[in-house]
């Protein structure tokens, strides 16, 4: 990959806080610094918002909320559709873009963008489709109107390790119900969220409908946002103590939230399923984001007559995988986000061998430059390992056998989370009994991914509330208002 290409790129992305349709600089001039974690050197420097910078954003998302609530709901779906149109001119660049600040593998940003893309164009066919209704009560005596109307201003809070895509899943929805946005992205990775509202600023944005802050202060910025009476509306993604304090944030002013917080994921192989299928699902649904995703499986819960061979195989993929930077050809594992990711990772590991768990393959950090951890697998994980109840978010993966469905039910249900379930079995009542019985808000049946932009997105227990996506993702920036009105006939 061409320096030149990727010193051009960040040259494009605005570096400032946009607020009220201006590009501006922090309040003091103060700035943070961007890290490409693949290689540990600055590759920018941006804007770093104070608490007043924070609410000059949301001065902006109030002042505009009002006409941008009353434009015709087509008008604001064809303004999504631009965006949609010109991320699709401009996938490449976001794709590098993601690469080089969250180090994911370029094939994989390139997923994102299409991903993120289609929370744009699902939201602009769902501005049009929102929907009341009218009727007769039941005593004859009225009419019944029920309508819905945009919630307010939004303050948005999205994680460094799907820049895109949380965004886009976001905002699309608030913009489509009518609703105004103050967003903060991941100090960690701010840069493609600045790009991306570029764009909508080029797709024809008015001003101070979305705005957006980037700092290092984040509870200190944020806070007076969530206690401001103005704000209407809080959706947040990342871990669930975050999401406590922020729920505790919010609750003084009877906030809507929506929480998409941590996840524990359990991967199911029954001694029926297809094992090529459950394989490729494992690498998938483990590997993905290098492992880094709320929605990665965090235990592989394996039948015991098949858990050797599974794990010979998947040990066997393991090992073939090429670690780098995501820029370079054939890399399958980027870097984790930072070293407390790899210091995580080493301990989780090392927590489960001293409890009689082997590694059949990684189990070490690498050497730098960057902050990369051997793609592992770790078998025979005993009960009470804390790789079994901590969110890894690394390239990790842990098996532990059993030996009838009830173990496995118990086994996977065995968490306070409860966001996705993954089952791997060729027997349809079973699989079907696993629908009703595993606490997880999402749940993939002999498949390995199941995100989708058509489908909702949330998860159980403390795994968070709310759903992003799908037709229910735009009532989360929805209120209901019943009218009744005297019978006309009478």
């Amino acid at each position: 990959m061409s320096e030149n290409r990727e010193s051009e790129l960040l040259a494009k992305v605005p570096d400032g806080l946009f607020i009220d349709g201006e590009w501006l600089a922090a309040d003091g001039g103060k700035t943070l610094k961007v890290f490409d974690p693949a290689t540990g050197e600055v590759v920018k420097e941006i804007a770093n918002a104070s608490p007043g910078d924070g609410m000059a954003a949301l001065d902006a998302a109030d002042a505009a909320f009002p006409s941008w609530s009353q434009t015709p709901p087509r008008e604001r779906g064809e303004l999504l559709r631009r965006a949609f149109d010109l991320l699709q001119e401009r996938k490449e660049e976001f794709a590098l873009l993601m690469t080089i600040e969250m180090g994911k593998p370029l094939a994989e940003a390139r997923g994102e963008v299409a991903y993120g893309g289609e929370f744009l164009r699902w939201f602009s066919e769902e501005a049009a489709r929102i929907q009341g209704r009218y009727g007769s009560n039941p005593e004859g005596t009225g009419r019944m109107i029920v309508s819905q109307h945009a919630v307010g201003p939004c303050f948005l809070i999205t994680p460094w390790n799907f820049p895109l895509a949380m965004a886009t899943r976001k905002i699309a929805p608030a913009l489509a119900a009518g609703c105004t946005v103050v967003i903060k992205p991941a100090e960690l990775t701010p840069l493609t969220t600045l790009y991306f509202v570029k764009l909508l600023e080029d797709a024809g944005l008015p001003k101070g409908v979305v705005n957006v802050f980037t700092t290092s202060t984040s509870g200190a910025v944020s806070e007076p946002i969530i206690r401001d009476p103005r704000l209407r509306k809080l959706s947040f993604t990342g871990s669930t103590p975050v999401g406590v304090r922020l729920l505790e944030q919010a609750a003084s002013g009877i906030l809507r939230t929506s929480m998409e917080l941590g996840g524990n994921a359990p991967f199911v192989v029954f001694d029926d399923a297809d094992l090529d299928k459950a394989v490729d699902g494992a690498m998938l649904a483990k590997f993905r984001n290098i492992g880094q995703a709320c929605t990665a499986a965090n235990r592989f819960i394996v039948h015991r007559s098949v858990a050797d061979e599974f794990a010979r195989r998947v040990t066997e993929k393991v090992q073939a995988f090429k670690i780098g930077r995501g820029t370079e050809e054939g890399v399958a594992i980027g870097p984790l986000i930072d070293n407390r990711a790899v210091a995580k990772a080493s301990e989780l590991v090392q927590d489960a061998v001293s409890r009689g768990a082997v590694v059949t393959t990684g189990g070490h950090a690498i050497d730098g430059p960057g902050t990369f951890y051997a793609p592992t697998v770790v078998t025979d994980v005993k009960p009470g390992s804390e790789i079994l109840q901590e969110e890894i978010f690394g390239p990790v993966l842990a098996i532990i056998p059993f030996d009838t469905e009830d173990d496995a039910v118990r086994i996977a249900n065995d968490t306070e989370y409860g966001l996705v379930s993954y089952v791997f079995t060729e027997n349809l009542a079973r699989g079907q009994r696993m629908i009703e019985r595993l606490e997880t808000g999402m749940m993939g049946l002999n498949v390995g991914v199941v995100s989708n932009a058509a489908a909702p997105f949330g998860g159980w227990k403390s795994s968070g509330l709310g759903r992003e996506g799908g037709a229910e993702g735009i009532h989360e920036y929805l209120q209901t208002k019943y009218t009744l009105t005297p019978n006309p006939f009478a």
